[in-house]
């Protein structure tokens, strides 16, 4: 559940833009984007049914969107159009293995499908896939859990919303809290991932660290772990958490071993890195040669 966005993914640039000067990129690709599709997206890749819960506006930009939206094989029935929600866009400039985005939210977060979709019979678990989406529906967890449902929390980057410790306290009876290192280092104030995981371990039962390409660690039963992630030819990293979610949380619904959960979801994030877009290009992805 969360925002879904139009992403403008601009590759193959020397410099990233700054003020007063102009860029230009050699490739240019229109993407689906937003956690909440992209964990829907590689969790339907793995054949798990995942339906989005979101909203997406009518302006040509989101027609655009829905359209790819449409050919996901994602469970549409939640998606709520309406003109107040859009355009939704987020412009991606990538270089080298880094990125920096400029993002339009409109309106709000809170589907009018969010009563329905708590009646899915394929609900299981309630995958947030941004703060932002919690701090405008406070009682979100307390309504997944009161349909019986499990739910993650992905904080996402959000530089109104991401600092401090307040989001630890209003995300109580989250099960998988799955920030990267940059998040988790606003919301604890450690820099060390270490130090910052056992902070978030004494407030959810789980906690799954990204690291980027080194990885990531676990928090669970008191115990840390952490896992590396394979050298891979890296395309795009975006979407890449989101993946790593995916993987994580179909693994979990499973009910595998943790240290076998945290290699799903490097093996989801290391596979979305080496293709453009979040999810965009899952049913004809192949994997590059090192």
């Amino acid at each position: 559940m969360g925002r879904t966005y139009c992403d403008l993914l601009f590759s193959g640039v020397e410099t990233m833009p700054v003020l007063g000067r102009e860029v230009f990129s050699k490739n240019l690709a229109i993407e689906p984007g937003g956690g909440a599709f992209i964990t829907a997206a590689h969790l339907h890749h793995f054949g798990r049914p995942a339906a989005l819960l979101s909203r997406v506006g009518t302006d040509p930009l989101s027609i655009v969107l829905k359209s790819a939206l449409d050919q996901s094989g994602i469970d549409l029935q939640f998606l709520e159009i309406t003109g107040d929600a859009g355009p939704q866009v987020t412009v991606v400039t990538i270089q080298d293995n880094d990125r920096a985005f400029l993002s339009r939210r409109a309106g709000s977060a809170h589907p009018a499908t969010l009563p329905a979709a708590w009646q899915w019979q394929n609900a299981r678990h309630l995958h947030i896939a941004e703060y932002a989406t919690l701090h405008e529906i406070p009682d979100l967890v307390f309504q997944a859990r009161s349909h019986g449902l499990s739910v993650s929390l992905d904080p996402s980057w959000d530089e109104t919303l991401i600092h401090g410790a307040h989001i630890l306290d209003n995300a109580a009876g989250i099960d998988m809290f799955m920030p990267n290192l940059e998040e988790a280092r606003a919301i604890t104030g450690h820099d060390d991932p270490v130090a910052a995981l056992n902070i978030l371990a004494k407030h959810f039962p789980v906690v799954a660290l990204k690291i980027g390409k080194e990885g990531a660690y676990l928090a669970i039963d008191g115990d840390i772990l952490h896992q590396s992630a394979p050298d891979v030819v890296v395309v795009d990293t975006t979407g890449a958490g989101d993946a790593f979610n995916a993987g994580f949380i179909d693994s979990w619904l499973n009910k595998r071993p943790a240290l076998e959960c945290l290699n799903s979801g490097i093996q989801a994030g290391s596979q979305a890195v080496q293709m453009a877009g979040g999810a965009g290009k899952l049913s004809t992805y192949q994997p590059a040669v090192a």
